[in-house]
Protein backbone atom coordinates (compact mmCIF):
# COMPACT_ATOMS: atom_id res chain seq x y z
CA UNK A 1 0.00 0.00 0.00
CA UNK A 2 2.99 2.35 0.46
CA UNK A 3 3.82 2.12 -3.22
CA UNK A 4 0.20 2.60 -4.13
CA UNK A 5 -0.16 5.86 -2.24
CA UNK A 6 3.05 7.25 -3.89
CA UNK A 7 1.59 6.75 -7.35
CA UNK A 8 -2.06 7.77 -6.79
CA UNK A 9 -1.64 10.87 -9.00
CA UNK A 10 -0.74 8.86 -12.07
CA UNK A 11 -3.30 6.31 -13.16
CA UNK A 12 -1.00 4.67 -15.62
CA UNK A 13 1.66 4.21 -13.03
CA UNK A 14 -0.98 2.81 -10.68
CA UNK A 15 -1.93 0.22 -13.26
CA UNK A 16 1.65 -0.70 -13.79
CA UNK A 17 2.11 -0.99 -10.08
CA UNK A 18 -0.83 -3.34 -9.75
CA UNK A 19 0.58 -5.42 -12.61
CA UNK A 20 3.80 -5.84 -10.70
CA UNK A 21 2.00 -7.12 -7.60
CA UNK A 22 0.73 -10.66 -7.07
CA UNK A 23 -2.86 -11.43 -8.04
CA UNK A 24 -4.26 -11.32 -4.52
CA UNK A 25 -2.48 -8.09 -3.65
CA UNK A 26 -3.43 -6.48 -6.94
CA UNK A 27 -7.13 -7.13 -6.22
CA UNK A 28 -6.87 -5.44 -2.85
CA UNK A 29 -5.07 -2.43 -4.40
CA UNK A 30 -7.62 -2.15 -7.20
CA UNK A 31 -10.48 -2.11 -4.72
CA UNK A 32 -8.76 0.64 -2.74
CA UNK A 33 -8.29 2.70 -5.90
CA UNK A 34 -11.94 2.30 -6.84
CA UNK A 35 -13.01 3.56 -3.42
CA UNK A 36 -10.76 6.64 -3.90
CA UNK A 37 -12.28 7.40 -7.30
CA UNK A 38 -9.45 6.08 -9.49
CA UNK A 39 -9.74 3.50 -12.27
CA UNK A 40 -13.43 4.25 -12.99
CA UNK A 41 -12.65 5.68 -16.49
CA UNK A 42 -11.14 3.69 -19.35
CA UNK A 43 -7.56 2.38 -19.27
CA UNK A 44 -4.62 4.69 -19.88
CA UNK A 45 -3.97 5.11 -23.65
CA UNK A 46 -0.29 4.51 -23.30
CA UNK A 47 -0.91 1.21 -21.69
CA UNK A 48 -4.02 0.04 -23.54
CA UNK A 49 -2.23 0.54 -26.88
CA UNK A 50 0.46 -1.94 -26.02
CA UNK A 51 -0.07 -5.65 -26.44
CA UNK A 52 1.53 -6.50 -23.15
CA UNK A 53 -0.92 -4.45 -21.18
CA UNK A 54 -4.17 -6.07 -22.46
CA UNK A 55 -3.99 -8.75 -19.83
CA UNK A 56 -3.61 -6.12 -17.11
CA UNK A 57 -6.55 -4.16 -18.51
CA UNK A 58 -8.78 -7.24 -18.52
CA UNK A 59 -7.78 -7.98 -14.97
CA UNK A 60 -8.58 -4.43 -13.95
CA UNK A 61 -11.95 -4.56 -15.69
CA UNK A 62 -12.72 -7.83 -13.91
CA UNK A 63 -11.84 -6.24 -10.59
CA UNK A 64 -14.15 -3.32 -11.33
CA UNK A 65 -17.15 -5.66 -11.60
CA UNK A 66 -19.06 -6.15 -8.32
CA UNK A 67 -18.15 -9.26 -6.39
CA UNK A 68 -21.78 -10.21 -5.75
CA UNK A 69 -24.84 -9.93 -7.94
CA UNK A 70 -27.57 -7.75 -6.46
CA UNK A 71 -30.92 -9.52 -5.97
CA UNK A 72 -33.85 -8.05 -7.87
CA UNK A 73 -36.08 -5.95 -5.66
CA UNK A 74 -39.28 -7.74 -4.68
CA UNK A 75 -42.51 -5.87 -5.40
CA UNK A 76 -44.43 -4.71 -2.28
CA UNK A 77 -47.28 -6.99 -1.14
CA UNK A 78 -50.71 -5.96 -2.39
CA UNK A 79 -53.03 -4.23 0.12
CA UNK A 80 -55.61 -6.52 1.85
CA UNK A 81 -58.85 -6.79 -0.04
CA UNK A 82 -62.31 -6.01 1.37
CA UNK A 83 -63.11 -9.74 1.62
CA UNK A 84 -60.05 -10.40 3.78
CA UNK A 85 -60.91 -7.43 5.99
CA UNK A 86 -64.43 -8.70 6.50
CA UNK A 87 -63.12 -12.19 7.29
CA UNK A 88 -60.83 -10.79 9.97
CA UNK A 89 -63.67 -8.73 11.42
CA UNK A 90 -66.03 -11.72 11.33
CA UNK A 91 -63.52 -13.77 13.27
CA UNK A 92 -64.06 -11.46 16.28
CA UNK A 93 -66.86 -13.43 17.85
CA UNK A 94 -68.21 -13.78 21.34
CA UNK A 95 -66.57 -16.75 23.00
CA UNK A 96 -68.70 -19.87 22.86
CA UNK A 97 -71.55 -18.35 20.78
CA UNK A 98 -70.46 -19.43 17.30
CA UNK A 99 -71.89 -16.18 15.90
CA UNK A 100 -69.59 -14.96 13.13
CA UNK A 101 -71.24 -11.54 12.80
CA UNK A 102 -68.95 -8.56 13.08
CA UNK A 103 -69.03 -5.81 15.59
CA UNK A 104 -71.71 -4.03 13.55
CA UNK A 105 -73.92 -7.12 13.39
CA UNK A 106 -73.25 -7.75 9.66
CA UNK A 107 -71.88 -10.90 8.10
CA UNK A 108 -70.42 -11.89 4.74
CA UNK A 109 -73.22 -11.94 2.24
CA UNK A 110 -75.81 -12.13 4.99
CA UNK A 111 -74.78 -15.71 5.79
CA UNK A 112 -73.39 -16.57 9.20
CA UNK A 113 -70.21 -18.66 9.02
CA UNK A 114 -69.56 -20.91 12.00
CA UNK A 115 -65.79 -20.99 12.52
CA UNK A 116 -66.03 -21.29 16.30
CA UNK A 117 -68.32 -24.12 17.54
CA UNK A 118 -71.17 -23.22 19.86
CA UNK A 119 -70.40 -23.90 23.50
CA UNK A 120 -71.95 -26.99 25.18
CA UNK A 121 -73.72 -24.91 27.87
CA UNK A 122 -76.45 -22.38 27.09
CA UNK A 123 -79.38 -20.80 28.90
CA UNK A 124 -81.81 -23.13 27.13
CA UNK A 125 -79.89 -26.24 28.21
CA UNK A 126 -79.68 -24.94 31.78
CA UNK A 127 -83.45 -24.39 31.81
CA UNK A 128 -84.07 -27.93 30.57
CA UNK A 129 -81.76 -29.33 33.23
CA UNK A 130 -83.60 -27.36 35.95
CA UNK A 131 -87.01 -28.61 34.78
CA UNK A 132 -85.77 -32.19 34.57
CA UNK A 133 -84.26 -31.96 38.06
CA UNK A 134 -87.48 -30.55 39.56
CA UNK A 135 -89.54 -33.29 37.88
CA UNK A 136 -87.17 -35.97 39.14
CA UNK A 137 -87.37 -34.65 42.71
CA UNK A 138 -91.18 -34.49 42.61
CA UNK A 139 -91.42 -37.98 41.17
CA UNK A 140 -89.02 -39.30 43.79
CA UNK A 141 -91.06 -37.84 46.64
CA UNK A 142 -94.35 -39.18 45.30
CA UNK A 143 -92.89 -42.61 44.61
CA UNK A 144 -91.26 -42.73 48.03
CA UNK A 145 -94.54 -41.92 49.77
CA UNK A 146 -96.37 -44.56 47.76
CA UNK A 147 -93.81 -47.19 48.59
CA UNK A 148 -94.01 -46.34 52.27
CA UNK A 149 -97.78 -46.66 52.19
CA UNK A 150 -97.57 -49.95 50.31
CA UNK A 151 -95.03 -51.24 52.81
CA UNK A 152 -97.29 -50.24 55.68
CA UNK A 153 -100.21 -52.00 54.02
CA UNK A 154 -98.21 -55.22 53.73
CA UNK A 155 -97.34 -55.37 57.42
CA UNK A 156 -98.98 -58.36 59.01
CA UNK A 157 -100.13 -57.81 62.56
CA UNK A 158 -102.00 -59.91 65.04
CA UNK A 159 -104.97 -58.85 67.11
CA UNK A 160 -107.36 -55.98 66.47
CA UNK A 161 -106.44 -52.27 66.48
CA UNK A 162 -107.94 -50.18 69.26
CA UNK A 163 -109.90 -48.10 66.73
CA UNK A 164 -113.66 -48.10 66.39
CA UNK A 165 -116.30 -49.69 68.54
CA UNK A 166 -119.96 -49.22 69.36
CA UNK A 167 -121.58 -46.02 68.12
CA UNK A 168 -125.05 -44.69 67.21
CA UNK A 169 -126.14 -41.71 65.04
CA UNK A 170 -129.10 -40.72 62.83
CA UNK A 171 -129.37 -40.62 59.04
CA UNK A 172 -131.00 -37.97 56.83
CA UNK A 173 -134.42 -39.53 57.38
CA UNK A 174 -134.05 -39.33 61.16
CA UNK A 175 -133.60 -43.06 61.58
CA UNK A 176 -131.24 -44.46 64.21
CA UNK A 177 -128.12 -45.99 62.71
CA UNK A 178 -125.51 -48.00 64.64
CA UNK A 179 -122.38 -49.86 63.81
CA UNK A 180 -124.46 -53.06 63.52
CA UNK A 181 -126.60 -51.56 60.78
CA UNK A 182 -123.87 -52.25 58.19
CA UNK A 183 -122.94 -55.77 59.24
CA UNK A 184 -122.39 -57.96 56.20
CA UNK A 185 -121.08 -55.01 54.17
CA UNK A 186 -117.69 -53.41 53.79
CA UNK A 187 -117.69 -49.70 54.63
CA UNK A 188 -115.66 -46.58 53.81
CA UNK A 189 -116.03 -44.18 56.77
CA UNK A 190 -115.01 -40.52 56.51
CA UNK A 191 -115.31 -37.68 59.08
CA UNK A 192 -115.91 -34.13 57.79
CA UNK A 193 -118.30 -31.16 57.79
CA UNK A 194 -120.55 -29.59 55.21
CA UNK A 195 -118.88 -26.15 55.23
CA UNK A 196 -115.41 -27.49 54.56
CA UNK A 197 -114.01 -25.39 51.69
CA UNK A 198 -111.66 -27.82 49.97
CA UNK A 199 -110.36 -30.94 51.73
CA UNK A 200 -113.64 -32.67 52.51
CA UNK A 201 -115.07 -32.24 48.98
CA UNK A 202 -111.81 -33.50 47.49
CA UNK A 203 -111.83 -36.66 49.62
CA UNK A 204 -115.48 -37.33 48.97
CA UNK A 205 -114.99 -36.97 45.23
CA UNK A 206 -112.11 -39.43 45.48
CA UNK A 207 -114.39 -41.97 47.21
CA UNK A 208 -116.97 -41.43 44.45
CA UNK A 209 -114.33 -42.24 41.81
CA UNK A 210 -113.42 -45.37 43.74
CA UNK A 211 -117.07 -46.49 43.74
CA UNK A 212 -117.43 -45.84 40.00
CA UNK A 213 -114.23 -47.75 39.21
CA UNK A 214 -115.32 -50.72 41.30
CA UNK A 215 -118.78 -50.68 39.71
CA UNK A 216 -117.14 -50.88 36.28
CA UNK A 217 -114.36 -53.36 36.99
CA UNK A 218 -115.68 -55.30 40.01
CA UNK A 219 -119.47 -54.86 40.18
CA UNK A 220 -119.93 -57.59 42.77
CA UNK A 221 -117.49 -55.87 45.12
CA UNK A 222 -119.08 -52.46 44.54
CA UNK A 223 -122.49 -53.82 45.61
CA UNK A 224 -121.00 -54.95 48.90
CA UNK A 225 -119.25 -51.65 49.70
CA UNK A 226 -120.94 -48.74 51.50
CA UNK A 227 -119.45 -45.20 51.79
CA UNK A 228 -120.43 -43.28 54.96
CA UNK A 229 -120.01 -39.59 55.84
CA UNK A 230 -120.09 -38.54 59.52
CA UNK A 231 -120.38 -34.84 60.35
CA UNK A 232 -118.03 -33.48 63.01
CA UNK A 233 -119.93 -30.18 63.11
CA UNK A 234 -123.39 -31.19 64.39
CA UNK A 235 -124.16 -27.65 65.55
CA UNK A 236 -124.39 -26.42 61.96
CA UNK A 237 -124.83 -29.63 59.95
CA UNK A 238 -128.53 -30.18 60.34
CA UNK A 239 -130.40 -32.84 58.36
CA UNK A 240 -131.51 -30.21 55.87
CA UNK A 241 -128.00 -28.89 55.42
CA UNK A 242 -126.62 -32.39 54.90
CA UNK A 243 -129.30 -33.20 52.32
CA UNK A 244 -128.31 -30.21 50.24
CA UNK A 245 -124.63 -31.02 50.70
CA UNK A 246 -125.08 -34.65 49.67
CA UNK A 247 -126.57 -33.74 46.31
CA UNK A 248 -123.11 -32.82 45.00
CA UNK A 249 -121.53 -36.21 45.64
CA UNK A 250 -121.90 -39.88 44.85
CA UNK A 251 -125.49 -41.15 45.34
CA UNK A 252 -124.38 -44.20 47.31
CA UNK A 253 -123.23 -42.04 50.27
CA UNK A 254 -124.94 -42.35 53.64
CA UNK A 255 -124.80 -39.10 55.64
CA UNK A 256 -124.91 -39.35 59.44
CA UNK A 257 -125.05 -36.81 62.26
CA UNK A 258 -126.25 -36.66 65.85
CA UNK A 259 -125.94 -34.71 69.02
CA UNK A 260 -122.58 -33.14 69.88
CA UNK A 261 -122.08 -35.79 72.57
CA UNK A 262 -122.75 -38.66 70.14
CA UNK A 263 -120.41 -37.25 67.52
CA UNK A 264 -117.69 -36.53 70.07
CA UNK A 265 -117.93 -40.03 71.51
CA UNK A 266 -117.63 -41.67 68.08
CA UNK A 267 -114.73 -39.40 67.03
CA UNK A 268 -112.88 -40.35 70.19
CA UNK A 269 -113.24 -44.05 69.45
CA UNK A 270 -111.76 -43.56 65.99
CA UNK A 271 -108.93 -41.31 67.27
CA UNK A 272 -110.20 -38.43 65.11
CA UNK A 273 -108.83 -35.00 65.95
CA UNK A 274 -111.57 -32.31 65.96
CA UNK A 275 -111.11 -28.64 66.86
CA UNK A 276 -112.60 -25.25 65.98
CA UNK A 277 -110.33 -22.89 64.03
CA UNK A 278 -110.43 -19.32 62.66
CA UNK A 279 -113.59 -18.37 64.51
CA UNK A 280 -114.83 -14.89 63.58
CA UNK A 281 -116.83 -12.31 65.55
CA UNK A 282 -120.09 -13.30 63.87
CA UNK A 283 -119.68 -16.92 65.01
CA UNK A 284 -118.44 -18.45 61.73
CA UNK A 285 -115.55 -20.88 61.98
CA UNK A 286 -113.74 -23.78 60.38
CA UNK A 287 -113.13 -27.22 61.86
CA UNK A 288 -109.73 -28.87 61.91
CA UNK A 289 -110.01 -32.65 61.79
CA UNK A 290 -108.14 -35.77 60.77
CA UNK A 291 -108.17 -36.62 57.07
CA UNK A 292 -108.46 -40.40 57.01
CA UNK A 293 -110.80 -42.86 55.28
CA UNK A 294 -111.44 -45.89 57.48
CA UNK A 295 -112.03 -49.17 55.63
CA UNK A 296 -114.01 -51.80 57.57
CA UNK A 297 -114.63 -55.41 56.67
CA UNK A 298 -118.02 -57.08 56.65
CA UNK A 299 -117.66 -57.85 60.36
CA UNK A 300 -117.23 -54.20 61.27
CA UNK A 301 -113.54 -54.56 62.04
CA UNK A 302 -110.99 -52.08 60.71
CA UNK A 303 -109.27 -53.53 57.64
CA UNK A 304 -107.21 -50.55 56.41
CA UNK A 305 -106.82 -46.76 56.39
CA UNK A 306 -106.43 -44.55 53.33
CA UNK A 307 -104.64 -41.22 53.64
CA UNK A 308 -105.13 -38.02 51.68
CA UNK A 309 -102.08 -38.60 49.47
CA UNK A 310 -103.41 -41.85 48.01
CA UNK A 311 -104.86 -41.77 44.54
CA UNK A 312 -108.21 -43.38 43.65
CA UNK A 313 -106.42 -46.16 41.77
CA UNK A 314 -104.34 -46.96 44.85
CA UNK A 315 -107.47 -47.13 47.01
CA UNK A 316 -109.19 -49.41 44.49
CA UNK A 317 -106.20 -51.72 44.46
CA UNK A 318 -106.19 -51.95 48.26
CA UNK A 319 -109.95 -52.57 48.44
CA UNK A 320 -109.86 -55.33 45.82
CA UNK A 321 -106.92 -56.95 47.57
CA UNK A 322 -108.69 -56.94 50.94
CA UNK A 323 -112.11 -57.97 49.72
CA UNK A 324 -110.79 -60.86 47.62
CA UNK A 325 -108.31 -62.11 50.19
CA UNK A 326 -108.83 -65.74 51.17
CA UNK A 327 -107.06 -66.68 54.40
CA UNK A 328 -105.33 -70.05 54.64
CA UNK A 329 -105.30 -71.95 57.93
Amino acid sequence: FFFVHLSLRNRCRCHLLTMSLPIGASRIVSRALVRQGFGRSGACPSISSGGSTSTSTSRTAALRRPLTTAKPQQPPPPPPSATATNSIKDAKTRAGTGNMEGLDGSSNGGVAMSMIPRGPVSWASLGLVAVAAASAVAYYQIERERRLENAMGKIVSTGKPAIGGEWSLIDLDGNLVTNRTFEGKWTLLYFGFARCPDICPSEMVKVGKVMDTLAEQHPELAKNLQPIFVSVDPARDSLKALKGYGEDFHPSYVFLTGSPEQVQKMAKKYRVYVSKADETEDGDYLVDHSIVIYFHDDQGDLADCFTQSMRPSDVVEKIVERMTFVPTY
